[in-house]
């Protein structure tokens, strides 16, 4: 692929809801440009943009891929984004790396819930944004009853610059508002038609109102429209391109991705009135930490984020980059501002999907690849030395779905550490943890989607077979009241024997475990004080109700006795050991379990639903709030064993309009009769 500058780079994030009809758009761009022969499809499992095992069996994009098109001596980065809201991380990279969106609707579904979030998102980072109504060929397809559903729920601002002609079934091409033409088409060719009297009109009145939206972004603009003269092409171009970036005007267009209609148009429009990486009013996703401030210029000092990584058994670890000012050439050497370590560049090159297109470099603005980064990760910053940035890495979700899992086999265990931190590198949304207290190994995603495609990954790239396991919940057991018991160890069996004797108090204390000791006039030595401290850490770690660990006791050793021969350090830890033991029962034990603080955004229509079934788990409402964008805010407190199910719960409750985040809080006791159902099955199994 030949090398561009910046002004000729558009990038593009495309998002929208899962089954809208993404990756079939980038394919019949591909068709339109002259990349491919034929339009690929996700059904016949052979589209560029998708290209995964995984993604080609499951029919719906789960990763980030680049599509870069070239049109009208442009290239157009289009950055195609997973729709399912499991992957909602691979999207907030997407957008960061992007100057603008380009939105997916389905005709035949109207507005759905990832289309809802994307647009918020959007909205709220201030990103210009395209709407792309694909399927428009679909039945039953209403082309007023969808505008008039997108006006409601997306807002005024979104303007038709292309509309159907016919609809449905009937469908039989494009106008183009802008240029008030008519377009057939025949394997995604346009051939010019005339308009009929009633569909000039309608033209004609959506063009003023364009011309409107345009007259708003500049007052010399406001007064020529105002003393009716036209707008020459080159201030309508410029005109809508300010309204874009102000947030003023969305354009809007339709066709079907599957039989290539419209996509001319699409593609145009992209060009026409998407700003440039280098237009300063353009929305920029990586924010700058330290460092002087610089222009995406390739006059300036060399600086790029990673905002993707590749990693395959394979071919080894893919950067994908956006360079944000200077040049990468081929074979240069980088310093990684994030890690503090220099780096040699090998080939570089552009993604088209799995394919990559050796270039000899890539200018600012531009996205590009280089393959065997040793250290370098997704969200560092890569940079000239002697003139060091470091941008901000993304925030991404935190996990709110979890899975237990272990390896299937010894072999598989071997592997599993490496394979999995290797995804990692891929996909950071992800987290692994080995819970201290349980030793379980879970990962964490959002959703069980999200964690399937993992071990789906694991098993196909990595050849590591797991299974999931039941969650361990981390209970603890405490004492609520005291007691005062003696332990004594007497041993004698030929030789020396074994003796200690103490009398230790138990009683409750809001610390993990106090050790103090009363003793008077030497009824323990001092040097034995260690030894009993010891035996009770060392007892604490299994509880007496169901083995799970101990904690909040305070334990005072105040009397006891010795033997001159027979008393040594061993002894002595036994001796607390038996103590604990005894006294523990005897002080009123209970069972803890972990609570978990719950901050749930749902629309109101959802908020009985939600509460009664926070009600379900043992959970107690705090409070609620109003928030801006009109969702309620739900604050709740909940047992962390009553929500490992609950990404899945609360998504088919609101119809994946709710969303939450969860931490632990404290631990409280466990309510008596789960007490006794615990601790049976806690005996059982041992």
């Amino acid at each position: 692929m030949k090398v561009y500058q910046t002004e000729q780079v558009r990038n593009l994030a495309l998002v929208g809801h899962s089954g809208s009809g993404k990756t079939n758009l980038t394919e019949a761009m591909l068709f339109q440009s002259g990349v491919t022969k034929e339009i690929g499809l996700v059904e016949e499992k052979n589209t560029i943009s998708d290209f995964t095992k995984e993604e080609r069996e499951r029919g719906t994009s789960i990763g980030t891929s680049i599509i870069p098109i070239e049109w009208r001596k442009m290239k157009l980065n289009i950055i195609d984004t997973p729709g399912y809201m499991d992957f909602v991380g691979e999207a907030v990279g997407a957008l960061r790396a992007a100057e603008a969106a380009l939105m997916i609707i389905d005709a035949t579904a109207g507005i759905q819930v990832g289309t809802e979030r994307m647009w918020k998102y959007t909205e709220r980072i201030g990103l210009p944004r395209i709407i792309f109504i694909n399927k428009i060929d679909g039945e039953n397809v209403n082309f007023r009853r969808l505008m008039e559903d997108i006006e409601e729920k997306l807002g005024k601002k979104v303007i038709p610059f292309s509309v159907p002609i016919g609809e449905g079934e009937s469908f039989e091409g494009v106008t183009d508002v802008i240029f008030q033409k008519g377009f057939k088409y025949e394997k995604g060719a346009p051939a010019e038609v005339e308009l009929t009297h009633d569909q000039v009109k309608a033209t004609e009145r959506m063009y003023e109102e364009i011309a409107e939206v345009v007259a708003v972004s500049d007052d010399n603009l406001m007064e020529k429209y105002f003393s009716g003269e036209k707008f020459t092409r080159d201030e309508l171009l410029e005109g809508l391109t300010s309204a874009l970036l102000q947030g003023e005007a969305v354009p809007l267009l339709v066709g079907s991705a599957e039989k290539g209609i419209g996509i001319d148009i699409l593609l145009n429009t992209i060009v026409n009135y998407m700003p440039g990486p280098d237009d300063e009013r353009a929305h920029t996703g990586f924010r700058l930490v330290e460092g002087e401030e610089r222009k995406i210029s390739s006059k300036e000092p060399f600086s790029a984020m990673v905002f993707k990584t590749i990693s395959d058994p394979y071919i080894g670890k893919i950067s994908i980059f956006k360079v944000l000012s200077g040049v990468m050439k081929k074979g240069m050497s980088v310093y990684n501002q994030s890690r503090e370590t220099e780096e040699r560049t090998s080939a570089l090159f552009v993604i088209r999907g799995k394919d990559q297109l050796e270039v000899e470099e890539v200018h600012a603005g531009d996205i590009g690849a280089t393959s065997r980064l040793s250290v370098t990760l997704t969200g560092d910053t890569l940079t000239d030395k002697a003139h060091p940035v470091l941008y901000k890495s993304a925030k991404l979700p935190k996990p709110i779905f979890y899975y237990a899992i272990e390896a299937a086999s010894k072999e598989d265990e071997e592997k599993l550490s490496t394979s999995l931190r290797k995804l990692q590198e891929e996909d950071p949304s992800f987290t692994i943890e080995r819970n201290a207290e349980t030793n379980q190994l879970t990962i964490g995603g959002q959703g069980n989607t999200h964690l399937d495609v993992i071990l789906e990954k694991l098993k196909n790239s990595y050849k590591v077979d797991v299974k999931k396991v039941p969650f361990i919940v981390p209970y603890r057991e405490t004492i609520r009241g005291t007691s005062d018991v003696q332990g004594r160890h007497k041993k004698q069996s030929g030789g020396a024997g074994q003796y200690g004797d103490v009398w230790i108090r138990f009683e409750p204390t809001d610390q993990d475990f106090v050790f103090e000791e009363e003793v008077f006039g030497g009824s323990v030595p001092k040097n034995y004080f260690p030894a009993v401290e010891k035996g009770l850490e060392e007892s604490m770690k299994k509880g007496v109700l169901a083995g799970y660990p101990m904690t909040g006791v305070k334990a005072v050793l105040h009397d006891g006795s010795y033997h001159d021969v027979d008393s040594n350090e061993m002894s002595f830890k036994l001796a607390a050991g038996l103590a604990y033991r005894k006294g523990i029962p005897e002080a009123k034990p209970v069972l803890l379990e972990p609570i978990m603080k719950v901050e749930v955004t749902v629309p109101d229509v959802y908020m009985g639903d939600v509460m009664g079934d926070m009600n379900k788990r043992r959970g107690r409402i705090l409070g609620m709030d109003q928030q801006a964008d009109g969702n309620q805010l739900i604050i709740a407190e909940a047992p962390q064993a009553e929500m490992f199910e609950y990404a899945i719960d609360l998504r088919a409750m609101t119809q994946g309009r709710g969303i939450f985040t969860m931490e632990f809080t404290r631990y409280e006791d466990v309510p008596k009769d789960l007490t006794e159902k615990i601790v049976a099955e806690a005996n059982n199994e041992n």
